[in-house]
């Protein structure tokens, strides 16, 4: 299946969890359900793959990489949580999106890496519906984006390295989770004690992890497998544009004017990013991010 497709299959999943934990927001303070989210999540991963099976995260510098990503994924989570307290969503989204900006600027080898960031950039710019009214906890939100923004470029790098350190499927995956849920476990669990005591809150809970991070961690664990850091950031930018697809399709909320034209820079981010993956040889970022075995210099 194409990286563009998954990622489009990636963002449903996505926004089907996120409509589902807008009823746990009255019950659970939003760094909670984040952090219910990547527990729930690593417990579902554990359960199905069984990670301790897997030999190469056995070795302490996979383990190493595996932990960092996890806490890296999990502060990415629940700093976007923070941050929506205190922003208007589309804000909040539009900032988050310099992470990836930064790491296709860097990794980027050529012109089409660069130009097709810059383009999708501005594209989820225009689709976000970015507000200048950003209440009375704007410092906290604009530092909570900078903290999950700064995470998500951190989410690319380590992601990819884990994605492509030898470990079958998601198995990476299902340890950084785990990791990343204890380590905000003392600042956290004790906001989830109402899940305990309410079935209908708990099952919520589990389709939010399945949809908002079990499926969707998953799938990108694929992509950034197959393509470069530099693509991978600008295949994010269908993320918002699914959520205007999946608007006009479901909701009939049809895009118009500026989301149009952020539609339609999204697009060609993508068409350009796709000609580069094509197109590039083998260098430094296509090399395989397999870490040497145990006692290699």
């Amino acid at each position: 299946m194409p990286a563009p497709l998954l990622f489009v299959l990636s963002g449903l999943t996505q926004y089907v969890g996120a409509a589902l934990a807008v009823g746990l927001f009255a019950a659970l303070p939003a760094a909670t359900v984040a952090w219910l989210r990547i527990a729930v999540s690593a417990l579902v991963l554990v359960a199905w793959l069984r990670p301790w099976r897997v030999p190469a995260l056995r070795d302490r510098r996979h383990l190493a990489v595996t932990a960092g990503f996890g806490v890296v994924l999990a502060t990415m989570n629940v700093a976007f949580y923070v941050a929506i307290e205190h922003l208007p969503l589309g804000t909040a989204v539009a900032l988050e999106f310099a992470g990836p900006v930064a790491v296709a600027a860097v990794t980027g080898r050529g012109w089409r890496d660069r130009v097709a960031i810059a383009v999708a950039a501005v594209g989820v710019v225009l689709l976000a519906g970015v507000s200048l009214d950003t209440g009375p906890g704007a410092v906290v939100g604009l530092v909570a984006i900078g903290v999950s923004a700064l995470c998500w470029a951190g989410y690319i790098l380590l992601g990819r390295r884990v994605a492509r350190s030898g470990a079958p499927g998601a198995s990476g995956l299902a340890v950084a989770m785990t990791v990343g849920a204890v380590v905000f476990a003392p600042f956290l669990a004790g906001g989830a004690a109402p899940v305990l005591q309410d079935v209908r809150l708990a099952l919520l809970v589990v389709a939010i992890a399945v949809c908002s991070s079990v499926v969707p961690y998953a799938l990108e664990q694929v992509v950034l497998r197959r393509v470069s850091a530099a693509t991978f950031a600008v295949l994010l930018a269908l993320l918002p544009a699914t959520a205007a697809v999946v608007g006009a399709l479901a909701l009939q909320q049809w895009p118009h004017g500026i989301e149009v034209v952020g539609l339609v820079l999204v697009s060609g981010a993508i068409a350009l990013a796709a000609g580069t993956s094509a197109g590039a040889g083998t260098g430094p970022d296509d090399a395989p991010d397999v870490l040497p075995p145990p006692g290699t210099p």
